[in-house]
């Protein structure tokens, strides 16, 4: 530990025999760490040092350049500052000099523009700023100098200098600032007034202005801001402003927007920036600006001429003109604001002034009724279509202001709060034409409802939940198509998320909206209702649902949505009797509604729900399903027939859907009742071709546990009985016994009934043992081994495999096309598999997921199918081996694709080359040759690209006349032009060819694709 006699005699050595600036970088890194920590930890020691220390400091810092040595001198003067305070001392001795050193380096930029970096720049920026307001010392020298840095052309040097002298001021204090109050008043007004840097946006919002202020404004604005706070007297400067006080007495000729020029409309803005900073800083401030400009404005609105606000009264009637002095409405609605914020900044305070004595406070109050009238006639007025929009913008924007004062500023009388709400609230209700009002009025309410959140007012928010919350959910529910109900579902959205109980009330009238219309849409069949349904069962699940999850503690919602919906089903079966039909459309926003709903319970709730799902399925008689003797279930043999009322099985499938939503959205600890039934069930409308049955099966065996639990087993299974079940269902075997001979190589298919080996029955086969391996190899179970060989089987469907000496005998009398179905359909499988899904088995749906699952199948199964390919004698079983290899590479990830480049590059090529004819497969040619791309620029897979360079260029070259999608056209000419990097010896051969067929490229009709052939030439012309 070194003691404090030995950090002097370090201080002085360094002081007497260091030239700091002759050292190298490393060296002087050091020798400034040093120094810093000598002024921190052993300031006691060296302080008797004093002139000698401070001057050996600036003998250091002098001239250094390198940034990460300047953060170190930036903190270091800090430093010195801090251990020497007051006006008198060592470091007032030398202030200048050591300000002279700094002032060298502002504004912070680098020399080389390759090694700016802004982050680096940003944090050498902000050192700066903190060494030059370390201590007042500097103001002689700083303020003078950022003054000047105004008038320089840079935009970075003119934004530094107004940060600068906003955080310089502060520090500072007032009495230093205050004789530069003018030149800092002269160049604000300079910067934003006289020389605007402000520009139209194009994102702005429809109020006939539209400025964007660049950040050198912006830093004015803040300037402006602090200098106000800080000196008492600055406000004088701009308020006696002689370009302002002409400003505001010429208002007359900002009297109507549509006759304002933009650099006018500018200027405008800029003075209500101005006047709306001062406002905000502080309350002294707000009551001089309006004392000084809110009568005027008050008069050029027409309100009252002769009146003043002497006897704090202003008379009701006063005229109210339909069209009003634009440029009064905005800076009027402007200061409003200005003055709304620094009364809920205020308002925050543990101790505040009192507002009832405050000029500003006085002069709103009294012609706050008047200001309501005006507000709200401008949303009644019929102004010209190219000026309206400036009018309603400030007019709702007005009504807004009014009605989000902190009570404790400005106390609004309920009746005036009531009549704020019911005129925007009736534009929301009724106005849907006027597309531009309405989003204004909904915004307007949406910002009143937060605030009455942020802030609490039992008065208000029970006049909100009455005058608009009752209104917009009684919209949902009423058959008015003035307004549609798209924007009605979205009213009731946006304000029911401004307060919970607000949304727990939208999302009860939405609900009771829905239970009315699902009923009406399944026993009418409108298709009116239908659409309505469809819509409200799409916002349920889409926004109420995911808003309830994010705010949390509300699970008793979508659990009661959830059991709500099975009661209506099971009220509309029994008063139906015949066969119910259901649009396509509204099951898939019932069953979307049915699965975030029940996603989102606990298992306690799920357990409730599935049993109601279960309760209402045994109840109905719609689900054709009968014992066979083995106890297992198959199809009745009457399902198949047709009653003249339509098709028996409509009811059936609809329930079913909903069933396996459910089942899909379960979470994996929960308890799953009757589960021989529910497999049955889903199995048997699997096989009659229904897709949700199978997503349900994969998420079973993807959530099932894997061994029997202390529970009853006879209702609730494990996953290896499930599996056990599945399969042996599927080819018809009773569930216990296992056909012998079988080594789960494959699925055993030799019993699977005659009557289901149709070409129908074995693609919904096929489709289903896609999602159950999908959900096995998530979880990273075994069996799927079974199913993989069995869908290898399927694509090799001929006398070659396996699963074809199972159905030597079907085989006979398949044609070709049905062959040809079910090999397509099998390769296609492995998309299912490998791919993500939004339907089921993804984290929104609880589904299990083993670290790096795609990865670990990835490698199982590419040396299968390289195999399989390579002894094939088939064109038709390899084409089809490569389908199957293309969607599990597709889905793999890339970094597990690079590493077994050499092995794959042949096998992709072989895929482009094999399927390229076939157009219903373009997609998969299009993510084969993203990854050939890949490939070729990564470095990890450039050994493979070089081996196999002339195979991978005939390919491109023959893709760049695809005729099926341009962006594979596109996407060869790129990979070609990677491959102009390859080693001069591997690609010189290829050029002939390659120009050639760039050159053909140039004649193509799309000219992204011309482009991309004239950088090919371009790169292979350039080969020597």
């Amino acid at each position: 530990m070194v003691n404090e006699c030995e950090a002097k005699a370090v201080a002085q050595s360094y002081l007497q025999h260091l030239e700091v600036q002759s050292l190298g970088h490393y060296d002087r890194k050091l020798s400034f760490q040093l120094m810093e920590c000598l002024l921190d930890r052993y300031f006691g020691a060296i302080q008797d040092l004093a002139d000698n220390l401070v001057h050996g400091i600036c003998e250091a810092i002098d001239g250094e350049r390198d940034p990460r040595c300047l953060l170190l001198v930036f903190r270091i003067v800090e430093t010195v500052a801090r251990v020497y305070p007051g006006d008198s001392g060592p470091l007032a001795d030398y202030a200048e000099e050591l300000f002279e050193i700094l002032g060298q380096y502002f504004p912070i930029h680098f020399t080389h523009p390759k090694g700016e970096d802004s982050g680096k720049r940003e944090e050498l920026s902000k050192a700066l700023m903190m060494a030059f307001a370390a201590t007042p010392l500097f103001e002689p020298f700083s303020i003078p100098l950022l003054l000047e840095k105004l008038s320089s052309s840079l935009p970075l040097a003119k934004a530094e200098s107004l940060k600068y002298l906003s955080f310089c001021i502060t520090k500072y204090g007032s009495e230093r600032i205050a004789k530069h109050a003018g030149a800092i008043w002269s160049s604000i007004k300079d910067v934003t007034y006289i020389n605007p840097h402000s520009t139209l946006s194009q994102e702005s919002e429809p109020d006939g202005m539209g400025f964007q202020d660049s950040d050198i404004m912006m830093q004015a604005y803040a300037l402006l801001q602090e200098v106000s706070r800080e000196c008492v007297d600055f406000i004088s400067l701009v308020i006696g402003d002689k370009d302002i006080d002409l400003f505001m007495n010429s208002l007359d000729q900002y009297k109507d927007i549509g006759g304002i020029s933009l650099q006018d409309k500018q200027r405008l803005h800029v003075v209500s920036r101005i006047l709306s900073t001062c406002a905000k800083s502080s309350i002294l401030l707000c009551n001089k600006v309006f004392e000084s400009f809110f009568q005027l404005l008050v008069n050029s609105l027409g309100l009252s001429v002769a009146q003043q606000f002497e006897n704090n009264h202003l008379d009701e009637n006063s005229f109210c003109p339909d069209k009003p002095n634009f440029g009064a409405l905005y800076l009027c609605v402007e200061l409003l604001a200005a003055c709304r914020c620094l009364s809920v900044s205020l308002d925050n305070c543990t101790s505040h002034p009192e507002f009832s004595h405050q000029i500003c406070y006085s002069m709103v109050t009294c012609i706050l009724k008047l200001l309501m009238k005006v507000f709200i006639s401008l949303l009644r007025s019929d102004i010209a279509d190219n000026e309206k929009n400036g009018y309603l913008f400030y007019g709702v924007k007005g009504l807004q202001i009014l009605a989000t004062f902190p009570g404790s500023f400005l106390p609004v009388p309920k009746a005036l709060y009531d009549n704020i709400l019911l005129e925007l609230v009736s534009i929301v209700a009724s106005n849907g034409n006027q597309i531009a009002l309405w989003k204004l009025s909904l915004k307007a309410l949406v910002e009143i409802g937060f605030f009455i959140d942020k802030y609490p007012d039992h008065e208000k928010v029970a006049s909100f939940q009455v005058v608009v919350v009752e209104k917009i959910v009684s919209l949902m529910s009423s058959y008015d198509l003035a307004i549609p109900i798209s924007l009605k579902l979205q009213s009731a959205f946006e304000i029911g998320m401004t307060n919970k109980d607000f949304m727990l009330r939208v999302a009860c009238g939405l609900e009771q909206s829905i239970y009315t219309n699902i009923s009406a849409a399944l026993l009418d069949e409108n298709q009116v209702t239908v659409e309505l349904t469809a819509k409200l069962l799409d916002t349920y699940s889409q926004k109420v649902i995911p808003w309830f999850i994010e705010v949390g503690g509300l699970e008793e919602i979508p659990r009661k949505f959830a059991l709500n919906i099975w009661d209506k089903i099971e009220n509309v079966m029994s008063m139906s009797h015949t066969p119910l039909k259901i649009s396509s459309d509204l099951l898939v926003a019932t069953m979307n509604a049915m699965k975030n709903a029940v996603a989102s319970c606990s298992e306690r709730s799920q357990e409730m729900i599935i049993k109601k799902a279960l309760g209402v399925i045994s109840s109905g008689s719609s689900i054709g399903l009968k014992r066979s003797s083995s106890g297992c279930c198959i199809l009745k043999e009457e399902s198949s027939h047709q009653t003249p009322s339509g098709n028996p099985l409509v009811t059936s499938e609809w329930v079913t859907s909903l069933f396996a939503s459910v089942v899909i959205a379960l979470r994996p600890q929960t308890s799953i009742p009757k589960g021989k039934m529910i497999l049955q069930i889903f199995i048997t409308s699997l096989l009659d071709g229904h897709i949700p049955s199978a997503h349900a099966l994969g998420s079973l065996v993807n959530k099932l546990p894997s061994g029997t639990m202390e529970m009853n087993t006879s209702e609730i299974l494990d996953l290896n009985e499930a599996l056990d079940m599945i399969f042996h269902i599927y080819s018809g075997t009773s569930c216990n016994s296992v056909p012998p001979g079988n080594d789960y190589s494959g699925i055993n298919l030799s019993c699977l009934r005659l009557k289901t080996a149709t070409v129908h029955s074995l693609t919904n086969y096929i489709i289903g043992l896609a999602w159950i391996g999908k959900g096995l190899l998530m979880r990273g179970h075994e069996r799927l081994k079974d199913i993989t060989m069995t869908l290898l089987g399927f694509v090799m469907f001929n006398h070659e495999s396996e699963v074809s000496k199972q159905f030597e005998n079907e085989i006979n009398v398949y044609d070709e096309k049905d062959v040809h179905q079910l090999m397509q359909c099998a390769g296609d499988a492995f998309r299912v598999i490998m791919s993500d899904s939004l339907e089921c088995l993804n984290r929104t749906y609880h589904a299990h997921m083993k670290p790096l699952y795609k990865q670990h199948f990835f490698c199982t199964i590419k040396p299968i199918l390289l195999s399989l390919v390579v002894n094939t004698k088939s064109s038709l079983i390899r084409s089809m081996l490569y389908r199957a290899l293309a969607h599990v590479v597709i889905e793999t990830p890339l970094i597990a694709i690079l590493g077994e480049a050499k092995k794959l590059v042949p096998a992709l090529l072989g895929c482009l080359s094999q399927l390229k004819d076939d157009a219903s497969v373009k997609e998969i040619i299009y993510s084969i040759l993203l990854i050939v791309s890949a490939i070729l620029v990564e470095k990890i897979g450039r050994e493979a690209a070089v081996e196999n360079a002339p195979g991978i260029a005939n390919q491109l070259i023959e893709l760049t006349t695809y005729s099926h999608k341009m962006a594979v056209r596109e996407t060869a000419l790129q990979c070609l032009v990677a491959m102009s990097e390859l080693p001069h010896s591997r690609i010189y051969p290829l050029k002939k060819q390659v120009l050639l067929a760039a050159s053909r490229a140039l004649d193509d009709p799309r000219r992204s694709v011309r482009c991309e052939a004239c950088k090919c030439r371009r790169a292979w012309d350039s080969i020597a």
